[in-house]
């Protein structure tokens, strides 16, 4: 009987350097994150000191008399981002689903990638087709009619006012819809298509309708990721900056709750004044602005991350 061979055990110090790139890579990108929250901070400081928690309702943006609020850009950048997420959840949803379940073969792929080409578009070339094409369109065969039918009307007339020049917070959501929709809808389809074909023959066994088969089966199954696409497009669009500087109208007004007026946004207002912007308060308050964004931003991510969690605590609890 012969002995096996004696294996030769891996070099112990691989295995260290490896285990320290990876505790390095780990504290480099928590150092980076509170590195950028410490730079917001100290730049927002002058603002902070100056207005305090204060600079949240204030709606005075006067670089003149030298007096700044941030609410009309927060309004800005939350309803922006609320009309997109209302636009752009359900149509990728029905993209996912028809790209996984309904459509022939042979479109499925040039589909899919017509889709995933969206998201290579510019969003400069987005924002200068919603200024130049979508917003008068908008204006002529939306905006005009939902004004005359609803003329007189108390508060529904005041919700559609506004000069007919098709920008605005509405046309700014709906620009910001199409540029997320491929992140989105991406993302559904991949995590659709991981859920096992023995789950949903099963359900189709059972006389299922295909409607039944995604909502009982697939989106259970997928549900994580089906979160996660939605956080992606949520951060997308809350971050960005070029497509709604063009199509907000980039206005500091909050005396019309109208979707069709003029606003301004967080990313719009930095783009727009940051450069322009001398050192002293006016500077802050752009970075105290900044600073916001990053906490709205990090509440976002954070709420998705419980409601995974009680959704898979409820999970359990019906098992």
């Amino acid at each position: 009987m012969t002995n096996p061979p004696d294996r030769r055990p891996s070099a112990p110090w691989a295995d260290t350097v490896f285990a320290l790139l990876a505790r390095a890579s780990a504290i480099l990108t928590l150092g980076l994150l509170l590195g950028i929250i410490a730079s917001l901070v100290v730049g927002a400081w002058p603002a902070i000191q100056e207005y305090g928690l204060s600079f949240l309702w204030r709606t005075e943006w006067d670089p003149v008399q030298n007096q700044y609020g941030g609410l009309v850009m927060i309004y800005g950048t939350l309803m922006t981002s609320a009309i997109a997420l209302l636009i752009a959840v359900p149509v990728s949803f029905g993209i996912a689903m028809f790209l996984t379940e309904l459509s022939p073969a042979w479109l499925k792929r040039p589909l899919g990638i017509a889709v995933e080409l969206l998201a290579a578009v510019p969003s400069i070339v987005y924002g200068m087709w919603g200024l130049l094409v979508f917003g008068p369109i908008l204006s002529t065969y939306v905006q005009q009619p939902l004004q005359a039918w609803t003329e007189g009307i108390p508060y529904l007339g005041a919700f559609f006012s506004g000069p007919p020049v098709g920008i605005g917070i509405l046309s700014a959501g709906i620009i910001l819809a199409i540029m997320i929709i491929p992140f989105i809808a991406s993302v559904m389809r991949d995590v659709f298509e991981v859920t096992p074909a023995l789950l949903k023959e099963s359900a189709y066994g059972l006389g299922s309708t295909t409607w039944e088969v995604v909502w009982k089966v697939v989106l259970p199954y997928t549900k994580t990721g089906v979160v996660g696409g939605v956080m992606l497009g949520l951060g997308r669009a809350l971050g960005e900056t070029m497509a709604v500087t063009f199509v907000i109208g980039n206005m500091n007004q909050l005396n019309s709750l109208s979707v069709f007026e003029a606003a301004n946004s967080i990313t719009s207002a930095l783009a727009n004044e940051f450069a322009e912007a001398g050192d002293g308060l006016h500077q802050a308050s752009l970075i105290y602005l900044g600073l916001i964004l990053f906490f709205i931003t990090f509440v976002v991510l954070a709420f998705s991350k419980v409601l995974l969690a009680r959704l898979k605590k409820s999970e359990g609890a019906r098992s």
